[in-house]
């Protein structure tokens, strides 16, 4: 968990100074959460960076450090201090899914797995419990595919991850869409897309917020790519069942309306619900209605929910 937060705090900090830290003379309203995320930085790390907790009132006139991306990673390994693990949410089709905890970040996924050398789909499968069809469909592979060490797979909710699983980032990205590519989207080019598809815009932000920062290069180790962290297998069947275009797997803004089209029929199955979409989207609807919402899930969730606020939700 705390080694992922220093891993989406290097992810999100492109906006931020590169150097040495900029004063920041608070407006009136700024929140300290705003001021985090317009400068790319999630909001643990800037505030680590500050010397104030996450949840810390700023007052109009108060002057802050917008941090370099050194300083806030140095700030927030004084933080938390050295700590395995690391991941971030996706969103699936086939009761698969991932987990996410404080606001702005993501716990260790359930099932994501960085591919070692000699590791075959065949045996991942046989282990998970799952058919090699299901599992290359979820990760946009070739049943017959030989796996490359290095990338990342997913893994079913609840299968057993190999003990010697590594959990650091995947250093090789199937080629598969959606394709992560360099670039970000702003709150209002989500809300543009989820308002087109009547979905709730400050749902999709919270959603996109929380699973990338807004970050189309995201890759998580469980195979989730871009803004909305989806995943290969879920893209092809936004794209075949949701989809009224063909979608660009390059595109920012296209990776947003798979996911914003895939929350819009969580939201329909679950009666529009935005508690049980999110959870749908983080865990998988048809687990979360099987055995109901694993305690990340419900971080998740509650992170969510509240991020909602923030975008006026």
């Amino acid at each position: 968990m705390r080694a992922l937060l220093l891993s989406i705090t290097l992810a999100l900090a492109a906006a931020a100074p590169a150097a040495a830290s900029v004063p920041h003379v608070v407006a009136p309203g700024e929140t300290l959460w705003q001021i985090a995320a317009a400068n790319g930085f999630t909001t643990r790390s800037f505030a680590a960076a500050n010397g104030l907790s996450p949840d810390a009132q700023v007052y109009a006139g108060q002057t802050l450090q917008i941090p370099s991306v050194a300083e806030a990673s140095a700030a927030l390994t004084r933080a938390l201090g050295p700590a395995p693990g690391s991941g971030d949410g996706d969103a699936d089709t086939d009761d698969t899914g991932t987990p996410a905890s404080t606001t702005a970040s993501a716990p260790a996924p359930m099932g994501g797995y960085i591919v070692q050398p000699g590791d075959t789909l065949s045996a991942l499968a046989a282990r998970s419990g799952v058919s090699v069809a299901q599992m290359a469909f979820m990760n946009g592979l070739n049943p017959n595919s030989f796996l490359i060490a290095g990338s990342a797979i997913k893994l079913p909710t609840g299968s057993p991850v190999p003990q010697a699983a590594p959990t650091a980032q995947p250093s090789v990205v199937t080629p598969a869409p959606p394709t992560p590519t360099p670039g970000r989207v702003s709150a209002s080019d989500i809300a543009a897309v989820a308002t087109r598809n009547g979905v709730p815009a400050s749902l999709a932000q919270a959603i996109a917020w929380q699973e990338s920062g807004f970050n189309n290069a995201m890759v998580s180790n469980a195979n989730a790519r871009g803004v909305m962290q989806v995943l290969p297998g879920t893209w092809d069947w936004v794209q075949q069942n949701l989809a009224r275009r063909q979608l660009n797997p390059s595109s920012p803004i296209d990776n947003v309306g798979a996911g914003v089209l895939y929350l819009g029929r969580l939201l329909q199955q679950t009666g529009g619900d935005p508690a049980m979409a999110a959870a749908g989207y983080y865990q998988g609807l048809a687990s979360v209605q099987r055995i109901g919402m694993l305690p990340d899930t419900k971080r998740y969730v509650a992170n969510v929910l509240a991020l909602r606020s923030h975008f006026g939700g």
